[in-house]
């Protein structure tokens, strides 16, 4: 589950990590005419340095810390994980493949025990063979308080994981998670959960040998599982060297290419340096790519002038959702037909325009993304066109009690993020405004912002909000946002509707034991629309990626789940 901040949006994880996700399916370099993943028209090798040039620092290279893939895909080529994303461009790549394991999972009848086997031959960097104790204890060091960031599944899908609290203070470990022998593990989990297999993905799952085990040193050198080993961590991630894992094998891994010889992590730069950077390419910049950093408007204006610059430009599209929030609590938004008329009098092109322009965001008038994997159904269900209907935004108020019109308060972040900035603000606020909706502006701090709007006691009626999923599906799309029993009265909440409807709820346990993934991805578009009725949230629209490389990078791959360009493809010239 992941609101994202515009740090998590940057890096995506998906988030992690993520901005993106509507119509098109992700591409290689733009305009370039190169056959899907080829980047730069020549045939990828082995060999050389792919720099990456990031805003935000690799911080807590630990898998029991890291929130899926955070920062792109860097952890990725250390930590091998049960399951994978495939690495392919598009639509392709949102599907879930074996990584460690020799398939994706084999469930028993309603989904609540799931058993992998691994494969044969894996080892770490020193030699030393991986096995499914490992890989248990790897998740169980997750639970520890002193290594936490990591995603929350686990202990709610774990059959009595709750009130665990780590091997460091709990030397019997989780009963929920069986190793019979070496290569089989087996979870146990409270109910059915036929997305397990995307959940296998996360860096929990990636072999940890208690042996080698530092706490919360670990990250400073952790035992790679994949391609790359650290050899170099300055400042809890600002610089990150890995040098090849000799001890990794391709045969053993059908979905890293691992080109390179060495990749150099720089982060902590201002992402204008960054694209200057990326855009003349000298030196070592040439074989430079960034997994967090997006080309603006004005940076993508000149970039679209220049034929060489355009043909590198990467294009992505991940599962976000940029939207207006209400709580239906406070008055007048406790009225549906105040709801909807704000519904319908939204401009969606002044909010598009306010986000960098039709290449950057797209419209969006469902909450689920359109791509396959979320299930995404069309509809609009209250049909603003794309200038706001202001008329039938009216006649809702009259209906409502509001003949002469309405003031309320708009909350957003002070922050220079288009999401939820500023600029989204004022451009709702001006096509309130020819609805007879007066909107005053309350801009908060990133901080103060984030503590508001996810304290239930707190709360505003109305403001902004974004959600990205941590895996290509309607699952943890819908469910954090709409399940009624995800309502936390003293946490983090992000049911801001704080609807808790008995069909919604049971309809989400119904999907969750679906281990037909197409089948599942029908129901959910299906609950979106549905949801959607309530008119708790206005879809505004999906942010997309526009990103630079080098001149000398080739095999670029991104796929619809992550949205970014894909480092474990990369070659170098």
């Amino acid at each position: 589950m992941r609101q994202s901040s515009a740090r998590a949006r940057r890096v995506a994880a998906v988030s992690v990590s993520l901005i993106v996700a509507a119509g098109a399916a992700a591409c290689g370099p733009e305009d370039s005419g190169d056959a899907k993943g080829s980047g730069g028209g020549s045939t990828p090798h082995q060999g050389g340095t792919l720099t990456v040039l990031n805003s935000s620092p690799q911080q807590d290279f630990d898998p029991a810390r890291l929130y899926t893939s955070g920062g792109g895909n860097v952890p990725s080529l250390v930590f091998r994980t049960l399951t994978t994303r495939n690495r392919e461009n598009g639509a392709a790549g949102a599907q879930v493949v074996p990584d460690l394991a020799t398939d994706t999972g084999r469930p028993n009848k309603d989904a609540t025990v799931w058993t992998y086997t691994l494969k044969k031959g894996l080892e770490y960097e020193d030699g030393t063979p991986i096995t499914s104790a490992d890989i248990k204890y790897g998740i169980e060091r997750s639970f520890a308080p002193e290594l936490s960031g990591g995603a929350p599944y686990l202990r709610d899908w774990l059959t009595g994981a709750a009130g665990y609290q780590g091997p460091y203070k709990d030397k019997k470990g989780l009963t929920a998670i069986e190793t019979p022998d070496e290569r089989t593990i087996v979870f146990h989990l409270d109910k059915p959960e036929g997305e397990f297999p995307y959940l296998a993905t996360q860096t929990q799952f990636a072999p940890v040998p208690r042996a080698k085990d530092t706490g919360t040193r670990y990250e400073e050198h952790p035992v790679s599982s994949g391609p790359y080993k650290v050899v170099k961590n300055e400042n809890d991630g600002e610089h990150l060297v890995l040098a090849r894992n000799t001890h990794w094998s391709a045969a053993t891994d059908a979905e890293r290419k691992a080109y390179p010889d060495t990749v150099d992590v720089r982060s902590g730069l201002d992402s204008s340096v960054i694209n200057q950077r990326l855009s003349a390419s000298q030196g070592a910049d040439a074989a430079a790519v960034t997994t967090d950093t997006n080309l603006g408007p004005a940076e993508l204006a000149k970039v679209t002038g220049d034929r060489e610059l355009a043909a590198r430009v990467g294009t992505g599209h991940f599962g976000y959702t940029d939207y207006i929030a209400f709580n239906p609590t406070v008055k007048p938004f406790d009225d549906p037909k105040v709801r909807q008329a704000i519904a319908y009098a939204v401009d969606r092109s002044s909010v598009v325009n306010a986000a960098g322009g039709s290449a950057l965001a797209e419209a969006a008038t469902t909450f689920l993304p359109a791509q396959k994997s979320f299930g995404h159904r069309p509809y609009d269900l209250f049909p603003a066109g794309a200038t706001g209907n202001a008329a039938k935004a009216r006649e809702l108020l009259k209906e409502a009690g509001y003949a002469h019109g309405l003031t309320v308060t708009l909350t957003h972040s002070n922050s220079k993020d288009f999401e939820t900035g500023p600029e989204i603000a004022t451009a709702l606020q001006d096509a309130l405004k020819k609805a007879g909706i007066t909107v005053g502006l309350q801009g908060l701090e990133d901080n103060d912002y984030s503590d508001k709007i996810h304290t239930v006691k707190t709360e505003p009626g109305f403001f902004l909000a974004h959600w990205g999923a941590d895996w290509p599906s309607g699952g943890p799309f819908l469910a954090p946002i709409f399940d009624g029993r995800q309502i936390v009265r003293d946490g983090a909440n992000f049911n801001t509707g704080l609807l808790d409807d008995d069909s919604v709820n049971t309809e989400i346990d119904a999907i969750n034991k679906l281990t037909d993934l197409d089948a599942a991805a029908k129901r959910w578009g299906a609950l979106d629309e549905k949801i959607a009725r309530k008119a708790v949230v206005v879809p505004l629209f999906h942010p997309v990626y526009k990103r630079l490389y080098g001149k000398d990078v080739r095999n670029i791959v991104i796929s619809d789940w992550t949205g970014v360009l894909d480092i474990s493809q990369v070659a170098v010239k």
